[in-house]
């Protein structure tokens, strides 16, 4: 289990908001932390500890009058951490290669590659020829539903028709580097990870995947390294101390170093 930290960015500022109240319309979303600072001081941050992996996610649409905020930020964290970081929200063929000249190591993409509820392979293939394998990752940020968990898309508000199976991974893994897979139900609440989703992703063996969603307390980070098997790598975002919750970043890098 490796930590891969995070940088939220909604209406401009980075944040750490609960997932499932997100909406394009009037740019809402139920905020758990407003930052203060700018992407940069968390890119360096994470640099400095040494933390590779991590991801920046842009929260609003293209055409929301935050867009171009959203990516400035974007744009000084990449600067301050060249390399170091992967981007999503919104990606596509045609906007990709610009955030990996401004720095970003992997483009993270969903809603561009899951259209009218499937999986495109046309566009997929064209996320591929512009990224390589190597550079691209597939956001399989589910919700459930029907007693199963449905990938979801544009900004998780819509369901798609494709369920998160072992399946489904081994037949997307050909296609990217990683998987991130945002458990949205729990996703910024804190109050425990999706224990479903964590053993699905444990029982996989394949290219690596990072959870998110739920991690309040020390003891949900362990739950998620039995039922991922050690192999699952976690994101915490608003019960961390540097946005605003209970956990010392110091003492959940410490505790992912140890054994449980």
């Amino acid at each position: 289990m490796r930590f891969r930290p995070c940088i939220d960015i909604h209406n401009g500022k980075v944040k750490q908001i609960v997932g499932g109240s997100l909406l394009d319309k009037g740019d809402f979303a139920e905020d758990n932390f407003v930052s203060e600072k700018n992407g940069d001081y968390y890119a360096a941050l994470y640099r400095d500890a040494g933390l590779t992996g991590g991801h920046i996610i842009l929260l609003n649409p293209a055409g929301s009058s935050y867009y171009e905020e959203d990516v400035r930020q974007a744009c000084l964290a990449l600067a301050a951490y060249p390399g170091g970081l992967q981007i999503g929200g919104g990606m596509n063929d045609e906007n990709a290669a610009f955030f990996l000249d401004k720095g970003a190591s992997h483009i993270i993409v969903t809603s561009f590659v899951f259209r009218d509820g499937e999986i495109n392979y046309d566009n997929l293939n064209k996320m591929v020829k512009v990224t390589g394998k190597e550079r691209l990752v597939l956001d399989l940020s589910c919700r459930k539903r029907d007693d199963a968990y449905y990938i979801v898309t544009d900004r998780w508000q819509k369901f798609t028709n494709v369920k998160l199976t072992e399946t489904v991974l081994e037949e997307l893994s050909g296609y990217c580097d990683e998987f991130l897979i945002h458990a949205v139900d729990v996703e910024g609440k804190s109050n425990g990870i999706e224990e479903d989703i964590a053993a699905l992703l444990g029982s996989w063996d394949g290219i690596p995947v990072t959870y998110a969603g739920g991690v309040g307390t020390m003891e949900d980070l362990r739950q998620l390294k039995r039922l991922g098997r050690g192999k699952v790598d976690v994101t915490i975002g608003s019960a961390l101390d540097l946005f605003g919750g209970p956990l010392r970043f110091e003492d959940v890098l410490e505790e992912i170093k140890g054994d449980f």
